[in-house]
């Protein structure tokens, strides 16, 4: 064949320019042999008809064969004229470019000509050639498309109408955006009120069609839509009760799209479109009764829902809950009837693509022990996970889930009578979704579902041994919503029976159950982190035990719950019995999984975590792990520079083996401290890690820094020679766009910032106005916030002088950020930082004094020296600016704050406690040594405005004046040569 085509291209370029190409019948013959044997189920014959494919893309006008056979043979079988036309458009997706002007223009009138082809499969694939030729900047050079299309619309054929209306309804949904812009003369302005006139055609095909072309710029708000906004909400009403289903459901789609845009236009018919949708949520057809549903997950995250919905919740709330029930369809396709299938392979198609999320460092929070920062994952609505298309069960659950959070106990009243009956029905599928129920609203109605708990809580641990799987499993996730409760109770009354049952449940013989008991066991112990410790070795026996059982869809879900195990119980695990137990069977997947099996992936974070709990425990196991970690960080550093000098040779690497590997190295670095330190000298990952720190991808750049950190941490003598190289790229990446490698920069920095000391001075520079940006930047998460002010507060510990002139540009939110951590080492250095800082620059604090009182008192037990050094601080502000002005000044203080100040520090109202200060007051500026107001200089700051006038009572020249109310915002006086405070 390959020399028959050749021959007709010498032929056919002739034709070609006069427009009359037609195919050689002998190369024509071959190209149909090609499709149907393309439609064989013979893999060989695949391979060899992708061959060819390859072969023939070489000669130009292949395509138009492909075209001809879609649009011209009209004998040849549906199924044969719609591949060639799908091959054609893979064609043009990767090879467009290369098409000749003829070849291209050819292809181009036969889409328009046959259109209206009598064959419904020919046309939508004709429609799908049509946009992807578009897509590829055609339709600047294609002025005839749209025009033509629109006026296809007029035509009295049905067949020519519904074929444009496709191939339109497609271009809208690739091209939105283009078609709303200059670049195109926004043929929008002509094209919307078109499309609104079809909506009263007589085929339910083109209204549905009409509908759906205009649905796609409703969320933009193109103008040309919001210029015909109440004519297209008229024209939806008006189709509200449309026989045709797919209609409907373009018209519930429609409604919810505008309430997330156009609300405003809305309200006014809010009630009838509430009302309506009720219907819809109940329609026969599931595909309109889903997207009737996602109109109450839109409309909770609306302002006015709860004023639209109170007077609704009695009929709502049932709809929901009936919408959350297996249907025959959903049981079947999760083989609800089979119980035991823990010896069946699993469908490697099954298993979802599992990505590894970058180690990202962030700070323990007051009270607060599961604190993960922004980025947690939640996967609490994931309770169907086999079904992984969006129905209308998961669409009720989450619309309830919502609902509960907007209404929280005025939802109960109309839900606990469904409830109970729900929950004890003798019909396993209502029970099942009765149990949805109680999951989906347990973290809006908590609070009012404490009283019930007592009595539901051992209901549910006894519906983990029901007779029918999937009872089984969503009990599981059910409970797992009330893990934070159960972990609040005494352990025997709850913790221990819900314990003992999910590991019973994670030997279960159904995979699903195996599933979603692993998953809720994972949840149990990140809420009951230590309380677990008593139970460690009946915990170990079981999770081990299931290493023999487990097909390898639950196998990688078990690597997660025994790596969030570790990071619950920590040093706990370090126990020689446990060790025994954990590490020969982890060990022993290490060895099996090849350097390429994405398998990895989970083994090496689940490895990170437990590494990082055994601390020394994991010595023995940790050369091989440390040397693998680094052979896979260099292959595929070299992969990717091999890829980037010959993409056409080599495949680029998949980063995430990349990623996991850094923050298996992070992990073995926190966990083994310094005895990571002979590792590091027998490898060269300090040359790998600098080349990380500047991938193009984020995520490589993110573990990496949170590497860097943990090894300034564990072996600095090995980081210091890099620093001169190293702090350039961190000041590069203080890019709050990407939040997660920001982070870790930070924190980064701050650490090579205590281990560098007054050394550190050079490089300053290169990041302080970065970071003093990133601490006063509007919704910046607080897990950055928080770094960035652990980072500054150090920076300003060991190289106050270059830090402390910009104290009164990040010292309020310096002290709101640090609040509300916990005591800990990077709040203790980052606090004396302040204070260093304070001592050089005490004029930089003066105007926001009340949020370092604030900060302070929320240290619960500061180190001695710490604690002086507040002391100090707050007395020398006391004692300079007196009693009556101090009394004033506390009163704007919340009764919590003053008995912290006044217990921790003696800071009171009455008796000043230090003696006489140096610092004196002239006028509206706090002097910092005794000298006339003539000779005011650089030793005077300027006075709050709440504090100008107040008559100081500390010695000096100062002129007193009227005292004034206000708020006083921080006023902080430090040690320097000016300033002595003295010790009572």
């Amino acid at each position: 064949m390959r020399c028959i085509i050749r021959k007709t291209v010498v032929v056919d370029k002739i034709a070609l320019q006069k427009m009359e190409w037609q195919p050689d019948e002998q190369g024509l013959q071959q190209v149909l042999h090609l499709l149907r044997d393309s439609q064989s189920p013979n893999t060989a014959t695949q391979r060899a008809v992708q061959q060819k494919l390859e072969q023939l893309n070489q000669f130009p006008d292949f395509n138009n064969y492909l075209i001809f056979v879609l649009t011209r043979l009209k004998t040849e079988d549906e199924p044969t004229r719609s591949l060639s036309g799908l091959i054609l458009k893979n064609n043009v997706k990767v090879h467009y470019q290369n098409f000749p002007p003829a070849v291209a223009h050819f292809i181009k009138q036969e889409c328009l000509n046959n259109i209206g082809d009598p064959s419904p499969l020919i046309r939508a694939t004709i429609g799908i050639l049509i946009t992807t030729i578009s897509t590829k900047g055609e339709l600047q050079t294609w002025p005839e498309l749209l025009p033509q299309l629109c006026n296809m619309l007029n035509s009295e054929d049905y067949n020519t109408c519904e074929g444009s209306f496709g191939a339109l309804q497609k271009i809208c949904e690739d091209s939105s955006e283009l078609l709303d812009s200059d670049a195109l003369n926004r043929p929008l302005n002509i094209m919307i009120p078109k499309f609104l006139q079809f909506f009263k055609h007589c085929s339910p095909k083109i209204r549905s069609h009409a509908i759906a072309c205009v649905n796609q710029f409703i969320i933009g708000r193109a103008q040309a839509l919001m210029d015909n906004i109440d004519t297209f909400i008229e024209s939806l009403f008006a189709l509200a009760a449309d026989e045709d289903s797919e209609v409907r459901k373009n018209v519930c789609r429609a409604l919810v799209m505008l309430l997330e845009v156009r609300v405003d236009r809305l309200i006014p018919h809010m009630r009838s479109i509430v009302e309506y949708m009720l219907q819809r949520t109940q329609d026969p057809d599931e595909n309109v009764a889903l997207e009737a549903c996602e109109f109450w997950l839109t409309l909770a995250e609306q302002p006015i829902c709860k004023d639209v919905l109170s007077g609704h919740l009695a009929q709502l709330v049932p709809v929901l809950v009936n919408g959350m029930k297996y249907s025959e369809i959903d049981i079947i396709l999760l083989k609800g009837d089979v119980e035991e299938d823990e010896a069946v392979p699993d469908n490697e198609q099954d298993i979802k693509p599992r990505f590894h999320k970058s180690r990202t460092v962030t700070l323990r929070h007051e009270g607060d022990e599961g604190e993960e920062g922004e980025e947690s994952d939640d996967d609490d609505d994931d309770d169907d996970d086999s079904l992984s298309d969006w129905n209308l069960r998961k669409c009720s659950a989450a619309a309830l889930d919502v609902l509960a959070n907007v209404f929280r106990d005025e939802l109960l009243p109309h839900l606990l009578p469904v409830l109970k009956e729900l929950l004890f029905h003798p019909d396993w599928v209502v029970k099942e979704s009765g149990i949805l129920v109680l999951g989906a609203i347990a973290e809006g109605c908590m609070q009012d579902m404490v009283p019930y708990l007592p009595e539901l809580i051992p209901h549910l641990i006894q519906c983990l041994c029901d007779k029918k799987a999937l009872v089984r499993s969503i009990a599981c996730w059910t409970l797992s919503r009330y893990a934070h409760w159960v972990v609040s109770q005494p352990p025997d009354s709850y913790l221990k029976p819900l314990m003992t049952e999910l590991l019973k449940r994670i030997l279960d013989s159904n995979k699903r159950v195996q599933e979603a008991a692993c998953s809720a066991f994972a949840t149990l112990e990140e809420e009951a982190c230590t309380e677990l410790v008593p139970y460690l070795s009946f915990i170990l026996d079981t999770l081990v035990f299931a290493f023999s059982k487990y097909q390898h869809k639950n196998l990688l879900i078990l690597y997660d719950a025994i790596g969030t195990l570790a990071d619950s119980v920590g040093h706990h695990l370090n126990q020689p019995e446990y060790i025994q137990k954990l590490m020969p069977p982890l060990i022993q997947k290490w060895n099996e999984l090849k350097d390429e099996d994405k398998d990895l992936f989970p083994l090496l974070e689940c490895l990170s975590s437990v590494a990082t709990a055994l601390q020394s425990g994991f010595l023995p196991y940790c050369e091989p792990v440390y040397q693998r970690c680094v052979t896979l960080v260099q292959k595929n550093l070299a992969q990717a520079m091999m890829y980037t000098q010959h993409p056409d040779q080599y495949e680029a690497p998949d980063k995430d083996f990349m990623i996991v590997a850094l923050d298996l190295l992070s992990g073995l670095a926190e966990g083994l401290g310094g005895h990571v330190e002979q590792l590091v000298t027998r490898s060269n990952i300090m040359t790998l890690l600098f080349q990380c720190m500047q991938d193009t991808m984020p995520e490589v750049r993110q573990s990496s820094f949170a590497l860097l950190g943990d090894l300034t941490k564990a072996c600095f003598l090995h980081v210091k020679p890099c620093i001169a190289e190293f702090m350039p790229v961190l000041g590069l990446n203080l890019n709050p766009e990407f939040i997660s490698v920001c982070n870790n920069a930070t924190w980064a920095i701050g650490e090579i910032a205590i281990q560098m000391g007054t050394e550190m001075q050079p490089f300053v520079a290169l990041v302080l106005n970065n970071l003093v940006e990133i601490i006063n930047r509007p919704n910046t998460p607080k897990t950055l916030l928080e770094n960035t002010a652990i980072t500054i507060g150090r920076l300003g510990y060991v190289c106050p002088q270059e830090v402390a002139p910009m104290l009164p540009q990040f010292i309020r939110p310096w002290c709101t950020s640090l609040r509300n951590i916990r005591d800990n080492e990077e709040k203790d250095s980052a606090f004396r930082g302040i204070c260093v800082m304070i001592g050089v620059n005490p004029g930089g604090v003066v105007q926001d004094f009340i949020f370092f009182c604030d900060a302070v008192a929320s240290w619960v037990n500061p180190k001695d020296d710490l604690r002086d050094m507040f002391y100090k601080i707050l007395h020398g502000f006391k004692d300079q600016v007196g009693e009556d002005n101090w009394q004033q000044f506390s009163e704007q203080f919340p009764p919590l704050l003053k008995e912290r100040l006044s217990a921790c520090y003696g800071v009171k109202s009455k008796g000043g406690l230090l003696g006489n200060s140096s610092m004196s007051v002239c006028g509206n500026y706090l002097l910092l040594e005794p000298k006339t107001c003539d000779g005011l200089r650089s030793g005077a700051i300027p006075l709050p405005p709440a504090l100008m006038g107040m008559k100081p009572e500390a010695q000096g020249s100062g002129s007193g004046g009227r005292v004034r109310s206000g708020k006083i915002h921080q006023l902080l006086i430090g040690q320097n040569d000016a300033i002595q405070i003295v010790q009572p």
